[in-house]
C-alpha cells in the first residue's frame, strides 16, 4: 500500500464546499494529480464564461484540471486511466459513472454532509436544520451502486445551534469535511478503517432529497417551531416565504412565541412599528429580518417605515 504521500489521487468536485476538502489535501501533502471540474458556464450580466471556484483554487496550486461534458466520453475515460490513480475522491460532484468510480484499485471515497445512513440526498444540511435536529455531521464512505448507501468509513459530529442556518451550518461542515477527508486518506493508506455497511446501522431512515420551489412555501397551518425552523433550513438561500399584500414576502431571520392567537393561520398583526408577526397553527412567529418583492432584504423596522397594513 503507498503512503499518503505517494498515493495518486483524482479529486472530483465543483463549488466552494468541495473546495475546503481539496485544499485540506493539498495542505496536508497530498498527491492530487488531477481535478475534475464541471466546464465553465456564462455567468453575470455580460454572460462571460465563469470557472467553477474548485476550478479557480486548482489553478492557484498547478493542479491539472479536466472538465468533460460527458464522464462516459472514452476521451475523458481514457486521460483518466492515464494517471493511474490509487483513490479518486467526490466532493459536491455529479453522479460518476461505473467506469469512472470503480477504475482506481482503491475505489472512490465521497464526504457526504451529515451522519450517514441519515439523509442520503442532495440537501442534506437543510432538511436537518428543517427537522430541528440539534446535531449532523460529516461522513466518508465508499461509492457504490445506489446513491449515498456505500460503506461508512469515518464520521465527525458537528452541533446544530439554536441559531444556526444552512448557511452558517453550511460553513462548519465544510471545513470539518476537509479534516475528515485527511484523516480518512490517511487512515487508508495506514490499513487502520475498519469500513462499516449501512446495512448494519440500526436506525430510521431520514431523506434528503433536492429543495424546490414548493419546499419554501410557509404553509401557516403548521406548528410555529416548524415553521422556525423550515425558515432556518432555507436561509440565506433559496428562502422560505409567503404571500404579503399580494407580494412574494421572503423571510430570513425569525423568532417565535408558543399562543392561543385567536386568529385565522396566516394572518398577520403589526404594530407599525417594531413587529410583523403571522399566526401559525400554535403561535405567533415573528419577523426578524425579511425581503419583500421588488426590494433589498432588511430588518423588519426598516420594511414597516414604509408598510401600510
Amino acid at each position: 500500500m503507498p503512503s499518503f504521500q505517494d498515493l495518486k489521487i483524482v479529486f472530483f468536485g465543483t463549488p466552494d464546499f468541495a473546495v475546503a476538502s481539496l485544499q485540506a489535501l493539498v495542505e496536508a501533502g497530498a498527491n492530487v494529480v488531477a481535478v475534475v471540474t464541471a466546464p465553465d458556464k456564462p455567468a453575470g450580466r455580460g454572460m462571460q464564461l465563469h470557472a467553477s471556484a474548485v476550478k479557480q483554487y486548482a489553478l492557484s496550486q498547478n493542479l491539472p484540471v479536466l472538465q468533460p461534458e460527458k464522464l462516459k466520453a472514452p476521451e475523458f475515460v481514457d486521460a483518466l486511466q492515464n494517471l493511474h490513480a490509487d483513490l479518486h475522491i467526490v466532493v459536491a460532484f455529479r453522479m460518476l459513472p461505473v467506469v469512472v468510480w470503480d477504475m482506481p484499485p482503491m475505489g472512490t471515497i465521497n464526504v457526504h454532509a451529515s451522519l450517514l445512513p441519515q439523509y442520503r440526498g442532495a440537501a442534506p444540511i437543510n432538511w436537518a436544520i428543517i427537522n430541528g435536529e440539534t446535531e449532523t455531521g460529516v461522513t466518508t464512505f465508499k461509492l457504490k451502486h445506489e446513491i449515498d448507501t456505500g460503506n461508512i468509513l469515518k464520521q465527525s459530529k458537528v452541533a446544530i445551534l439554536p441559531e444556526d442556518n444552512i448557511g452558517t451550518l453550511y460553513q462548519k461542515l465544510m471545513a470539518e469535511g476537509g479534516k475528515l477527508l485527511v484523516e480518512t486518506v490517511k487512515g487508508l493508506a495506514a490499513g487502520t478503517i475498519t469500513e462499516i455497511a449501512q446495512a448494519d446501522v440500526a436506525t430510521e431512515i431520514k431523506h434528503a432529497p433536492k429543495i424546490f420551489k414548493e419546499h419554501t412555501l410557509i404553509n401557516w397551518n403548521n406548528g410555529v417551531v416548524s415553521i422556525h425552523n423550515l425558515i432556518r433550513g432555507m436561509s440565506p438561500i433559496p428562502a422560505a416565504y409567503t404571500i404579503l399584500q399580494e407580494k412574494v414576502l421572503k423571510i430570513y431571520i425569525s423568532h417565535y412565541e408558543l399562543a392561543n392567537t385567536n386568529k385565522e393561520a396566516g394572518s398577520y398583526d403589526t404594530d407599525g412599528k417594531t413587529y410583523l408577526r403571522f399566526a401559525a397553527a400554535d403561535g405567533w412567529l415573528y419577523v426578524d429580518e425579511l425581503q419583500i418583492e421588488g426590494k433589498k432584504r432588511m430588518p423588519v423596522a426598516d420594511f414597516l417605515r414604509g408598510f401600510r397594513a
